[in-house]
């Protein structure tokens, strides 16, 4: 009988020390407050969570953002590059006087006129598309801060203390978002110009 109780107060230590905390506390809960429990933060009210959340997602929208500006600036560096080494090449064939050209040389010509003429396009498209992107961007700006505005008033109203005087109490602006459309587009710019490649 002894060696029984002892093989039950071990294998109840066992099982104790598996049982979670959370559980654990819910067992030396009263049951008639169990309704009361939330795996919650308590001193947030809905208000305050949906806020946070709204913050969360306006991270991760400035995070795609940064991105994908980032992605325009690395591909416009590289048709840059590759429109200076075609143009290298060009002057080369260019520098030969007309006579002394050969067939292929004079073929090879119009094909590099016509490879820098693309990309110069392609370039010029990619620089469009950045800026439909930043318009698109900053009217999202306009809609994310407006809804900060509506989100902080009534939090303002519900945790300002009667005793507290309007200059005391102010809601916080919404957080500026750390921006880099307008340089990344000038740098866009900056290698060979706004429309058209600098070096044609």
């Amino acid at each position: 009988m002894a060696a029984n109780s002892l093989s039950d107060r071990t294998a109840g230590q066992v099982l104790c020390c598996r049982v979670p905390a959370l559980l654990r506390f819910l067992i030396r809960t009263d049951p008639d407050q169990l309704d009361i429990i939330s795996m919650a933060e308590t001193t947030m009210m809905p208000e305050e969570i949906e806020l946070e959340m709204a913050k969360i997602q306006r991270l991760r929208e400035v995070l795609v953002r940064r991105e994908s500006e980032l992605r325009f600036m690395m591909d416009d560096i590289q048709l840059c590059k590759d429109i200076m080494n075609l143009k290298k090449e060009l002057q080369s064939l260019v520098a030969i006087p007309e006579k002394e050209k050969t067939k292929m040389e004079k073929q090879r010509e119009d094909e590099l006129i016509q490879k820098i003429h693309r990309l110069v396009q392609k370039r010029d498209f990619l620089v469009d598309d950045a800026e439909v992107e930043r318009l698109r961007e900053k009217e999202e700006d306009k809609e994310m801060a407006e809804f900060l505005r509506t989100k902080l008033k009534p939090l303002d109203k519900a945790t300002q203390s009667p005793t507290s005087s309007p200059a005391e109490k102010k809601a916080e602006p919404p957080p500026s978002k750390p921006t880099i459309a307008k340089a990344g587009l000038a740098i866009i710019k900056d290698c060979c110009g706004a429309t058209q490649c600098n070096i044609m």
